[in-house]
Order: structure tokens, then C-alpha cells, then sequence
């Protein structure tokens, strides 16, 4: 019996994807959750130069997310473009990202939040009467802005995120509460921007999960986001470097000691204002806690660290969280060796006050 002769198989036709799926699939890349829609809209309040920004959840963000600050306001004539993909005020050439003080450049946050999700955003800018209120869809207005009462700066609330991707709000449905993960990213913030106010709080509760009043030292807003257990046990560690052949770099910080036990680091990066992670340095700091201080081997770490804008990558991830810098491997090792000196002698100068 004759095999029937085997189909040929076609190649499939390349088409283009329509712009909705494309918007949505890149959006839901850049608000991967929650706690993604906070970090992009919180460092829209700090480039608008805010001394008091205010978060308000209901349902871990899916139900809603509201973003108030007393920044200086979006003007009412770039209203129409402010949520459009790649429309920004921070970056206008590829050469800018060089050297970019900004956090936003992509012009991607806003626009990724209308596409999974129902953005208004409320406005004043300085010497204005009035505000405007306008909400949006999919990268556009859906209605002309209206005028409103309004206080100094700009509200933007974003409510059912994900109610068009099924899938992603099953999964942070069952997942545990991403508000546990807003409320550590606002308590980063607070202890790094102490010129500015923050406050955190879940819909219908009395009082704020984080609450920092601006302040002068860098202790006592560590002491009022992360408590006393945590704020007595610091040691202020400095460092610096300005040898163009191997590194140029300013860091300051604090270290917890061998009296601060915790069941997972804490650590807390900023390079060059910009929050970030960096494994590499994390993993190296945790090697020399484990070698030095054993029974302490869980530090608590703030790192604020400032480079030559032009070393640092931060256009590596869409999220921006992992940045990638030069010389790497050399500011790794050095802050590793600095911090070995500070704690083998704090461990020393301890046991000799014990004796």
C-alpha cells in the first residue's frame, strides 16, 4: 500500500502584528506588576522635583493605584501626547542617555499603564487656577481634558491593571499581595530622598504603612522607615576613588554590625539617585559578612553610590532595574574591601569594650 504523498508544508506568511497586540505585549514588559506601575509613577513625582508623595492601594494594586505629589505639574498642552509611546520630556537625542540625571528617559511608563490598565491623571501647574483632569486608553486621551479644583501638583490614579491580560491578574490574584512589595519600595525611597516626605497606605486603613517626614539626617529616616532594631545597629561607611585608570566613584552609606541578626539581606542601592540592583555586588558583600561577622551573616546594607553618568548603562532592562557599569569587577572589589575594614574594625574595637 502507497503512502499518500506528504503535504508540503508551506512556509507561514510573515504578517505585522497589529499595533494594539504590540503595545500591550510591550507593556505588560515594563509594568510586569503592581509594584512596577508604583516605581515608574513614584520617579515621575521625584523628576517633578517633589517634596511629598502619597500612595494609596486597594487590592495589591490591581484595584487601583493612586500616585499624589506637589511636583511642578504637567503642562496642559503636552496633555494629549503625555501617554503616547516614546514621548518624554527627559531625553531628546540617543546621546542624551550618556549622561541622563533623570529617572524616566523611554517614554514608555505612562503609555505601558494605558494599555493594561484605566489611567486619569489630574494636573496643576504653577500660577494656574484651575487644573484638568483627563483619563486615558490605550496611549490616548479619551476625552479633552476638564477643568477641575486642584492642589499643587499631579495625581495620577491607574484602576483594574491587567483587566485585559487574564493570565498575569490570575497569577497576581493567587500570588502574595504585591503590596507587601510597594511598601518596600517606598521604604527604599523614603531612606535615599530625605528632602522628601512619603507616605504609603492600604484603601480604608486608619494609618500609613509608611510614613517619613523629610529630615536632615539619613539615620533618623532609617530609623523612622526601618525602626530602632535596625537604625542602632549602622555603621557609616565612605569611600572614594579618582583614578581614571581603574575607577572614579563617590559611595556613602551604612553597614549593620554583628548585633543586627536578620533571616535575608537587606540591601538598599542607589548609583548615581537612580534605585538598582546590582547581584554582583550584593552577592560580594554578602561574602565578606559571612567570613567576618558569621553569627551576623544577614546585613543590612544602604548604598548610595555616584559615578561618571557616562559608566553606568542604565539603558540595559525596560524595568531599569539591573544596570550594568564599567570597571564592574574593580568598584566591586573595593567596596568589598571597605567594607571589611569597617566591620573587622568595629568587631575589634567591640570585644575590646567587652574585656
Amino acid at each position: 500500500k502507497l503512502e499518500p504523498a506528504e503535504e508540503v508544508k508551506e512556509p507561514p506568511r510573515i504578517h505585522r502584528l497589529d499595533e494594539s497586540v504590540v503595545n500591550r505585549i510591550a507593556a505588560g514588559e515594563v509594568i510586569q506588576r503592581p509594584v512596577s506601575a508604583v516605581k515608574e509613577l513614584v520617579e515621575n513625582s521625584l523628576d517633578a522635583s517633589s517634596t511629598s508623595i502619597s500612595v494609596l492601594v486597594k487590592d495589591g494594586g490591581l484595584k487601583l493605584i493612586q500616585v499624589s505629589d506637589d511636583g511642578h505639574g504637567i503642562r496642559y498642552e503636552d496633555l494629549p501626547i503625555l501617554c503616547e509611546r516614546h514621548t518624554t520630556s527627559k531625553l531628546s537625542k540617543y546621546e542624551d542617555l550618556q549622561s541622563i540625571k533623570s529617572m524616566g528617559f523611554r517614554g514608555e511608563a505612562l503609555a505601558s499603564m494605558t494599555y493594561v490598565g484605566h489611567v486619569t491623571v489630574t494636573t496643576i501647574t504653577r500660577g494656574q487656577l484651575h487644573g484638568y483632569r483627563v483619563s486615558y486608553r490605550d496611549g490616548v486621551m479619551e476625552n479633552e481634558p476638564k477643568a477641575c479644583a486642584a492642589v499643587k501638583g499631579t495625581q495620577i490614579v491607574i484602576e483594574n491593571l491587567f483587566y485585559n491580560m487574564i493570565a498575569r491578574r490570575k497569577t497576581l490574584q493567587n500570588s502574595a499581595d504585591d503590596y507587601t512589595k510597594i511598601v518596600d519600595l517606598l521604604s527604599r525611597f523614603a531612606i535615599h530622598h530625605i528632602d522628601v516626605s512619603f507616605s504609603c497606605r492600604k484603601h480604608g486603613a486608619a494609618r500609613a504603612d509608611v510614613h517619613s517626614v523629610a529630615t536632615p539626617s539619613r539615620l533618623n529616616a532609617i530609623r523612622s522607615v526601618y525602626g530602632l532594631l535596625v537604625a542602632q545597629n549602622l555603621i557609616k561607611i565612605e569611600a572614594s576613588d579618582n583614578d581614571p585608570s581603574s575607577s572614579v566613584f563617590e559611595m556613602d552609606g551604612f553597614i549593620s554590625n554583628s548585633n543586627y541578626v536578620a533571616k535575608k539581606t537587606t540591601m538598599v542601592l542607589f548609583i548615581n539617585d537612580r534605585l538598582v540592583e546590582c547581584t554582583a555586588l550584593k552577592r560580594a558583600l554578602e561574602v565578606v559578612y559571612v567570613a567576618t561577622l558569621p553569627k551576623a551573616s544577614k546585613p543590612f546594607i544602604y548604598m548610595s553610590i555616584t559615578l561618571p553618568p557616562e559608566h553606568v548603562d542604565v539603558n540595559v532592562h525596560p524595568t531599569k532595574r539591573e544596570v550594568s557599569l564599567l570597571n564592574q569587577e574593580v568598584i566591586v572589589e573595593k567596596m568589598q574591601s571597605v567594607v571589611e575594614s569597617v566591620l573587622r574594625n568595629s568587631n575589634e574595637s567591640r570585644t575590646f569594650q567587652e574585656q
